[in-house]
């Protein structure tokens, strides 16, 4: 599958005292990745939500930390597909330094199609291309 890279630089809101990242903000960095990917997919989050009532709720995160970010730093997000069928998708990411290539943490999230109910379903044809669904 292809890889979309998204580029961010660490902000002092997302550190701690010491000048690192919080722990919690690579799984938005993780969020900010996908939703990168699907609009470079020709997919747009909030159109699907509002015209087709298709949710990604998340049903598994999970994120290994092997080097501390730091403030002020850019982190390359890279962000694929690792596995899709119509009822659900999982996305893997890396975050890198942008200068040193430093990885900083991988991770996976694994997301179930839902409706407006908030109950499984699949996705509709017309978007399963754009996430590698035959």
């Amino acid at each position: 599958m292809r890889r979309v890279e998204t580029r961010l630089r660490v902000r002092y809101a997302e550190t701690d005292q010491m000048g690192i990242v919080y722990y919690a903000n690579y799984l938005v960095w993780m969020e900010l990745g996908r939703v990168e990917y699907c609009r470079a997919a020709g997919i747009r989050y909030r159109d699907m939500e509002e015209q087709d009532g298709i949710l990604l709720a998340v049903a598994e995160a999970n994120c290994r930390y092997a080097s501390p970010a730091r403030y002020d730093e850019e982190v390359i997000v890279r962000t694929w597909i690792e596995h899709a069928h119509p009822r659900m998708i999982r996305f893997a990411y890396e975050m890198i330094e942008a200068a040193t290539s430093r990885v900083l943490a991988t991770g996976g999230t694994k997301h179930v199609f839902s409706g407006r109910d908030l109950r499984p379903c699949k996705l509709p044809e017309k978007y399963r291309a754009a996430f590698g669904i035959a």
